[in-house]
């Protein structure tokens, strides 16, 4: 397909004529999402950062604002093949870093139709099938958290991720308590906690030691005793923390915040999806006595990013929320029966993200959810069982969602860091890293359901060879 001539605008993507205008450019797409792959062959591009910009920007032929323009098959496929080649992707069994999944294909093909439908989600003008089809998931998503006892009085608000969900669940606490809310998390809490007292103007958190990589339910008591009285709190507990994936004492913690009169916010970013298991769920016991729930579907959900929620337990909190704007929700329309949708983020305009959300609900159901949670978590059980097993190998713990933090034996931080980079740089194997109170780790995250054994192996042989040589490990 050549260059659009000047004096034709571009086609659009929706509207009757939207689909025939996209089919041969998804064609193009697909194809070269497919070549880049094959190029880089492994989880990421070998050759580090200057390597990456220097492929890339050969690639471009040095510009990409040209005075006129090379047309858009030409455009796509340069582009995206150039993407996919320099791709640090989720989907290859050894790019197991962070908590960064590989979105499934029919959440991937429901943000393309949300796209092409664009709706923004600020006025109900915008986005009446959209509006009413978050309406109805986030009534779900409540549902599955507090139970469905509470579906009249619970809501869910749709986020980026876990950190401005984390910062909206500050928010309605400053905003029902007041300026001088302090926010009470253990020191394994996420970095956003923080950021969110820092954003709002608030305090510091108050930061409860976790020496055993946990909040417990003694020092938390321990910490509330000690504060002053008066001063309103918000305490923040974690069900899967970033480093280890650990869940803190959630029933005991909400025994504590009860016995205190202190709100509760749980940060379950990561562990909230095994609600979706039978088998797991009793690992995140206790979320349902929370007042605000944090979720992360981009992590155990398959999403592509970005698809957060908080869940609220009493959905008359959100009103501090409400905002006017008189283009967006006039008085009379929201009085006249147009639904208010401004006042549910922070946000003006944003992304139909729900669709794609809604799409793998629908498609997947409670137990197909629950079997790609099982999957990943069986997973990453039986590679600890392979590190442990393997005597130049040390195994830091059990984990406990899909998390594996291991090392060769008696290599130091400085070590376990040279390993981490040569593999980077090697285009290998994308691994983390996670500094502790008794050492520094390689971290596998394990969120891709299709991994084998065999890839685990495999793993374990990259890391050996990567050892710098003369190294006792």
């Amino acid at each position: 397909m050549p260059a659009y001539p000047p004096e034709e605008p571009a086609p659009l993507a929706g509207g009757a004529a939207g689909p025939a205008a996209l089919r041969p450019l998804l064609g193009t797409v697909l194809d070269a999402l497919a070549e880049g792959a094959a190029e880089r062959g492994g989880p990421l591009p070998s050759g580090g950062p200057p390597r990456v910009a220097e492929d890339l920007r050969a690639r471009l032929g040095g510009t990409l604002l040209t005075e006129h323009g090379r047309g858009p098959q030409e455009a796509l496929h340069t582009i995206v093949s150039a993407l996919a080649r320099g791709a640090a992707d989720p989907a290859e069994p050894h790019c197991a870093a962070h908590l960064h999944c590989p979105p499934l294909a029919l959440a991937t093909a429901a943000d393309t139709a949300a796209s092409a439908v664009n709706p923004s989600m600020d006025s109900w003008d915008q986005a009446p099938s959209a509006s009413e089809l978050e309406a109805l998931t986030c009534a779900e998503f409540a549902a599955l958290v507090f139970g469905e006892e509470h579906g009249d009085r619970a809501d869910a608000l749709v986020t980026t991720g876990g950190t401005e969900a984390n910062q909206l669940a500050a928010l309605l606490a400053r905003e029902r308590a007041g300026p001088g809310v302090r926010l009470v998390c253990g020191a394994n809490a996420h970095h956003s906690v923080a950021r969110a007292a820092w954003l709002l103007g608030l305090a510091p958190p108050l930061t409860v030691p976790t020496p055993a990589g946990v909040l417990t339910s003694a020092a938390l008591s321990n910490a509330l005793a000690r504060g002053r009285p008066e001063e309103p709190r918000l305490v923040v507990a974690t069900a899967g923390t970033t480093d280890t994936g650990a869940i803190d004492a959630l029933p005991e913690i909400a025994s504590v915040t009860a016995e205190f009169g202190v709100p509760l916010h749980v940060d379950a970013a990561y562990g909230g999806p095994l609600l979706f298991s039978p088998r797991l769920r009793g690992l995140v016991a206790g979320l349902e006595r929370a007042d605000t729930v944090t979720f992360d579907l981009h992590k155990l959900g398959w999403q592509p990013v970005a698809a957060g929620l908080l869940a609220v337990r009493d959905a008359g909190r959100l009103g501090s929320l409400s905002h006017r704007a008189e283009y967006l929700n006039a008085e009379d329309d929201t009085e006249a029966g147009l639904p208010d949708l401004l006042g549910r983020s922070l946000r003006t305009s944003r992304r139909p993200d729900v669709v794609k959300v809604a799409v793998t609900l629908r498609a997947l159901g409670r137990s197909g959810l629950a079997a790609l949670v099982e999957r990943v978590c069986d997973a990453a059980r039986e590679f600890a069982r392979l590190v442990d097993d393997e005597p130049e190998f040390e195994l830091r713990s059990v984990p406990v969602l899909s998390t594996v933090l291991f090392r060769p034996r008696g290599a130091d931080a400085e070590k376990v860091a040279l390993v981490r980079r040569r593999l980077l740089a090697e285009g290998r194997a994308v691994l983390g890293r996670a500094r502790l109170e008794d050492g520094t780790w390689l971290k596998a995250t394990l969120l891709n359901p299709h991994v084998q054994h065999s890839d685990f192996a495999a793993l374990l042989k990259l890391v050996h060879d990567a050892v710098p040589e003369g190294s006792n490990s």
